[in-house]
């Protein structure tokens, strides 16, 4: 059977390519540093099972230290701008075809996973989207090299280059969710529940919604990533109040939950991963201005989906 743990000893196997290449980069001032960042990523994945809470918060710790001293980026060797465009031309938008076959596959493997047992034999059911979406990256990755036939090295050149483009803010997601991880195991949803109940007209189920999903937004502005807010707004208001006070769907609640917090995402520079990377990878002139740019175009949509993850979670998390 295909677990989680497949999926991560392949994200370590990626991690560790990536590091190798990084090292052999000459033109890269600071490739070492790259390599060593990129090889504890590796070694995360591949052993964290094995090293325990301590060598996993020692590799933290590590990946903490080389992001402060600044990960440097190589003069890639990519084709020339008339003969990708030449390229885009040929092959029109079926180049949109392997970035489809990513969701399609995670969404319908999944599907066939619930729905058919033999399926069930073969890849773990509680982890099933996470690991087909592992398969189809493997599966566009292999169109790719049959349709265009690029350089073997090809995948793992470009991964890295777009690694180095957005530096240590590709793996602040997963740090960031692990502080929420913390955060709950320390009690801080309880404590903002407390605190929440006591300043906050929680009595009826629309106040509550309204702090839950406003309470998503700010957590998410403040910590910079919703998986972080989750597990602390959830335990505060979504699970006491929501679900056990008002009888609340726990799916619906929980998914339109993350929605809202979502859209504190698109208001914070504490996201550098969505709110600096757009910068970087447009390259373009006034970082800090093209960064507070970003923020302000996401700021009209932001409020207004706020505002519809709240109607929507009062009309149908609940059955009367």
């Amino acid at each position: 059977m295909i677990t989680l743990t497949h999926v991560y000893g392949l994200a370590g196997l990626f991690f560790a390519a990536i590091s190798m290449l990084s090292a052999r980069d000459t033109t890269n001032p600071r490739r070492l540093i790259n390599a060593l960042f990129w090889g504890l990523m590796a070694v995360s994945f591949l052993f964290g099972n094995q090293i325990g809470d301590l060598g996993n918060g020692l590799i933290a710790t590590g990946l903490v230290m080389l992001g402060a001293l600044g990960l440097g980026k190589g003069a890639a060797s990519l084709p020339t701008g008339e003969t990708r465009l030449a390229q885009a031309r040929r092959h029109g938008n079926l180049l949109f075809l392997p970035a489809l076959i990513i969701p399609t596959t995670a969404l319908a493997g999944t599907l066939l996973v619930r729905q058919s047992a033999w399926a069930a034999d073969w890849i773990d059911p509680g982890q099933a989207t996470l690991i087909c979406l592992a398969i189809g990256a493997l599966i566009a990755v292999g169109v790719l090299m049959i349709w265009l036939r690029p350089p073997a090295l090809a995948p793992l050149e470009e991964a890295r280059r777009l690694l180095e483009t957005v530096g240590w803010a590709a793996i602040l997601p997963q740090m960031l969710a692990a502080l929420g991880a913390v955060f709950l195991a320390a009690g801080v949803g309880e404590e903002v529940g407390r605190l929440a109940s006591l300043w906050l007209p929680l009595e009826t189920r629309t106040t509550a919604v309204i702090a839950y999903c406003l309470g998503m937004a700010l957590f998410t502005i403040m910590m910079g990533n919703a998986f972080a807010a989750f597990p602390v707004m959830t335990a505060a208001i979504g699970l006491p109040i929501l679900i056990r006070g008002f009888g609340g769907d726990p799916a619906a609640v929980c998914a339109i939950g993350m929605l809202a917090g979502f859209c504190g995402t698109l208001l914070t520079p504490m996201a550098a991963n969505f709110n600096v990377v757009p910068a970087n990878l447009l390259d373009l002139p006034d970082r800090q201005r093209a960064f507070n740019g970003v923020i302000r175009a996401q700021a009209p949509t932001a409020l207004g989906l706020l505002v519809v993850n709240i109607i929507l979670m009062n009309g149908l998390a609940f059955s009367s």
